[in-house]
């Protein structure tokens, strides 16, 4: 029987504004499931990626329960908090953040050093041979397209197999036929990988490949589709 890997349960988020808070997000909830797409969408300013912050443990609720697996992400201590980040969940960002004097490769292989992983620049050779830039492993970001850059980010996102994959706005400074593939990779890594994917995005494309599309408005919820 299928179970949620990501819940939020009545979540809210207000941030301080001098001496009246500010509400980004009301009383959200929401649950996905391994293996599935949950395209969130609406106009900018309505919570997409605070919501997306939230559900990687990048930021907590001021109200309410965001669980992993069953488990509360603001009971978590700093230990597991940053074991969480390095090995169960991944990230995408629209403007690619890799690091500049890394090679292809070693962008790639760098959350599996941080997490102390044997083999990993096998593992690392293995993400980019699947989003085909092997050939690219000892290039640096300068020297590759928007999309290549891209694939990298992907790559490295997926490097640790992570069970809860973040993508905000990962089409957004690519043109159609390259935002295309990279859809197809973040399809590719729910039914490859299994993970639980969560795409804050504004492209009709992009929310068109998940099982569920999720309509933000002014931080609140205002339709939830099921594919």
């Amino acid at each position: 029987m299928p179970f949620a890997r990501v819940e939020l349960r009545a979540v809210s988020k207000s941030y301080p504004n001098g001496g009246r808070p500010v509400e980004v997000l009301h009383d959200i909830s929401l649950s996905a499931e391994p293996g599935t797409i949950t395209a969130l969408v609406g106009r900018s300013g309505c919570g997409k990626t605070t919501l997306l912050n939230l559900a990687g443990a990048m930021d907590f609720p001021t109200s309410g329960d965001v669980l992993i697996d069953g488990r509360a992400t603001t009971s978590l201590n700093d230990a597991e908090l940053t074991a969480l980040r390095r090995r169960r969940v991944g990230f995408v960002f629209q403007f690619f953040q890799l690091l500049p004097t890394l090679t292809v490769l070693e962008n790639v292989e760098l959350p599996l050093l941080l997490a102390r992983t044997p083999k990993s620049a096998e593992t690392a050779s293995d993400r980019l041979r699947w989003v085909g830039l092997e050939d690219f492993a000892s290039r640096l970001p300068f020297q590759l397209s928007g999309g290549q850059m891209q694939r990298v980010a992907i790559a490295r996102a997926l490097v640790h197999s992570p069970d809860v994959l973040i993508a905000d706005e990962p089409t957004g400074n690519l043109d159609t036929s390259t935002g295309d593939q990279i859809l197809r990779l973040i399809a590719e890594s729910a039914a490859r990988f299994g993970a639980t994917v969560l795409m804050a995005t504004h492209s009709a494309e992009a929310a068109a490949i998940a099982q569920v599309r999720v309509a933000l408005r002014d931080g609140r919820i205002q339709n939830i589709d099921h594919a």
